[in-house]
């Protein structure tokens, strides 16, 4: 084994312990080791395929690092990880059978809303609460109809390229919810583990993957993901909230960059 192939290998770990936290804090980790992986020299569906693998501890390690967080809301969370597991699904199918360029252009300004309705949170929740207290009309505690479509189209994307997929999530939770922050960002974690396991488990059958790079990528995004929600659950809303925003900026400069 030489220096250059450990190098790699020491590469594509690290990608996983930084993508791992930033998913749990924020979310588009995969911004960080998919780019890792394809300097490696996996092919690009490859490169897809192993990162959605390999990023399934971290998932799961952010999820329980907010398992505080979760309390009191399971019921609105079974609902939303049926429409999640049901979207991944969709999603992981999508990324087999359409061409890259059918996603490419529409990813970056989905990024980009998400990013504007995180920023606006505050103002247009607070605009709903009046109109909801001048109709007498109580938030419903799970968004309703439209929430549950609007995460479950999000996990369509999740499945294909899961760029991302958190910081949308938390916007739409965002706007139709009267919740705090750090609440949304813990159901957020459990959304993304549902959508990346459901379509770890369609690749396993159907898609070709790298072993060794799933196997680093498990061990780093594991790591990561239970350091990034230590750190994630200490910031205030604001801190969180501007974190999300900048970490998100990043995201669509470089998916322009790369598309």
């Amino acid at each position: 084994m030489n220096a250059a192939h450990i190098g790699e290998l020491l590469a594509i770990l690290g990608a996983g312990t930084a993508a791992g936290a930033v998913n749990a804090a924020v979310g588009s980790g995969t911004l960080i080791s998919f780019p890792v992986l394809l300097a490696t020299g996996l092919p690009p569906v490859t490169a897809t395929v192993s990162n959605a693998l390999g990023l399934i501890p971290g998932s799961i390690s952010g999820a329980v690092g907010y398992r505080a967080e979760l309390r009191g809301q399971r019921r609105r969370i079974l609902k939303w990880s049926a429409g999640a597991l049901l979207g991944g699904l969709t999603g992981a199918a999508l990324l087999l059978a359409l061409p890259a360029s059918a996603f490419e252009r529409i990813v970056p300004v989905l990024v980009g809303l998400a990013l504007l309705l995180v920023a606006l949170q505050p103002v247009i929740s607070r605009r709903l609460n009046v109109r909801r207290a001048r109709k007498e009309r109580p938030a419903r505690p799970d968004g309703g109809p439209l929430l549950l479509v609007g995460l479950t189209l999000a996990s369509v994307y999740g499945g294909y390229f899961s760029a991302a997929q958190g910081i949308i999530y938390v916007a739409l939770m965002g706007m139709l919810l009267d919740d705090g922050l750090q609440r949304l960002t813990a159901v957020k974690n459990v959304l993304v583990a549902v959508v990346n396991s459901v379509a770890a488990l369609f690749f396993l059958v159907v898609a070709d993957f790298d072993w060794t790079a799933v196997a680093l990528l498990a061990v780093g995004s594991a790591v990561g993901g239970h350091l990034g929600a230590t750190v994630g659950r200490r910031l205030r809303p604001a801190v969180l909230r501007t974190f999300i925003v900048v970490v998100g900026t990043v995201a669509i400069v470089q998916l322009v960059v790369r598309f």
